[in-house]
């Protein structure tokens, strides 16, 4: 696959901000993914990335490990900040 034929995988409901950066998690990672099905496993693990990153989805420990290497160093600008349960409970003082 060409990396102008990635275009193609632009969800109807992603921002264009969203989508510049799987965009370039897809284009980074094109050539370790081209074997046949392999395609369908590089868009899984870009939206498992996007979910993350963009709406504070959480996965395991092992996947999210996976994704953070395959997109190391794509600079998200004005990155949301999610606090999860844990986080807000050790805030939270018992007396």
């Amino acid at each position: 696959m060409a990396a102008e034929d990635v275009k193609q995988f632009k969800s109807f409901c992603e921002s264009d901000k969203q989508w510049r950066a799987r965009e370039e998690f897809l284009l980074r990672n094109l050539r370790n993914f081209q074997g046949d099905n392999e395609m369908d496993k590089l868009l899984a693990l870009s939206m498992v990335w996007a979910n993350h990153v963009f709406m504070g989805c959480r996965y395991s420990d092992e996947l999210l490990g996976r994704v953070f290497d395959m997109a190391n160093d794509i600079h998200i600008e004005d990155a949301p900040h999610f606090t999860t349960r844990d986080e807000i409970m050790k805030r939270v003082c018992f007396f």
